[in-house]
């Protein structure tokens, strides 16, 4: 009886099973006593097992199949990126990321994938299915392949290593990005502004810059964000949770990166370096920021005047004169304005607060540009 195969990696995997050359990775081990141990494992009707990388088959076709990944017997070439593949049925799944093409489509949110697998494991975030768990901490994941990446901070595995600065990583995905920052490659292109990003996840968030996506929202206040973590910082001003507090004043945070930035206050560390004219700050986004002054970089635009700010916040201040939105409200005598600077002056007004003293003549000010104009007189 003939066997139908809709595969031509399949078929042609099924196919070596019945030839007379089912030995022909037998060169692939070292020494003869390998590949025997290998084959009395299989006789004994236990699992065979890949002894470059540990795993483990039912059958030993599969294994012999799975060896060619050790051998590198890649003969399918993509004619874009040149990246080669070992069955040909994985390299027409790869050319639908050049084609963009995604046949397959979720019943349920209709996201298309471009494979069938992508689909399978999709759908299991509609369900809920998390058939994998740990045996450490009875975590359950939705794919086998998190639980694998899972499992390594238990045992603390780490097998992909750098091989500029030998650093070591417990996922590929992780050593890849990293060995960017050595190449300084940068893969992933805004369409918008050609802005370059060595992750896709920063490509897809600086692209909510332009459409003005926020798909996160807080069930509290109905708040929107265009990143998640942005969101999950704000959900603390609800439920007021700091829990890094500083070993020098004792001041609470909510980020674990805010602590960091305001140690560097007590320590007066500023790591962060201009390339252009090495200044130095103690925040990267400072850094950022101030590049910007050389680059003349503006990329946030305002859709009623058209005018350009270097900064998101600039813009957002700016929007204002449009909208006539004052969000700032004084709690004494309800005065609104358009900025918080403002407020805080004006609050200054109710309770008598000066913070800024002229050092010559001890005078005291509510506003700095005051003290600024007073120092003028002793200067002059």
């Amino acid at each position: 009886m003939s066997k139908i195969f809709n595969k031509e990696c399949v078929q042609a995997s099924h196919i070596k099973d019945h030839s007379e050359n089912k030995i022909q990775h037998y060169s692939h081990f070292s020494q003869k006593s390998q590949y025997v141990s290998l084959i009395t494992v299989n006789n004994g009707k236990k699992p065979v097992q890949c002894l470059m990388c540990l795993k483990e088959f039912l059958k030993k076709k599969y294994l012999m199949r799975h060896m060619r990944i050790h051998a590198k017997e890649k003969q399918h070439q993509c004619a874009v990126c040149l990246k080669n593949f070992v069955y040909k049925c994985y390299l027409a799944r790869h050319m639908k990321i050049h084609t963009g093409e995604k046949p397959f489509q979720c019943s349920e949110c209709q996201k298309g994938f471009s494979s069938k697998f992508y689909l399978v494991t999709h759908l299991k975030n509609h369900t809920g299915e998390k058939p994998y768990q740990c045996s450490e901490c009875l975590k359950e994941f939705s794919q086998k392949s998190h639980l694998v990446q899972h499992v390594r901070n238990h045992t603390g595995e780490k097998p992909y290593k750098c091989s500029e600065c030998l650093k070591e990583f417990s996922q590929k995905s992780h050593l890849v990005q990293h060995v960017r920052n050595h190449t300084g490659e940068k893969p992933y292109q805004c369409s918008e502004c050609l802005k370059e990003f060595s992750k896709k996840s920063q490509l897809v968030q600086h692209v909510r810059i332009h459409t003005g996506e926020k798909p996160y929202q807080c069930s509290e206040c109905l708040k929107e964000f265009s990143q998640r973590s942005h969101l999950v910082q704000h959900v603390k001003n609800h439920t007021g949770e700091k829990p890094f507090q500083c070993s020098e004043c004792l001041k609470n945070f909510s980020r674990k990166c805010d602590l960091a930035q305001h140690m560097r206050s007590h320590t007066g560390e500023k790591p962060y370096q201009c390339s252009e004219c090495l200044k130095v700050f103690s925040r990267k986004c400072d850094l950022e920021r101030h590049k910007k002054i050389h680059t003349g970089e503006k990329p946030f635009t305002c859709s009623e005047c058209l005018k350009v700010f270097s900064r998101k916040s600039h813009l957002s201040r700016h929007m204002r004169i449009h909208t006539k939105e004052k969000p700032f409200s004084c709690s004494n005598c309800l005065k609104k304005f358009s900025r918080k600077s403002h407020l805080v002056l004006h609050m200054r007004i109710h309770s008598k607060e000066k913070p800024f003293r002229c050092s010559e003549c001890l005078k005291e000010f509510s506003d700095k540009s005051n003290l600024v104009k007073h120092v003028r007189l002793h200067t002059s």
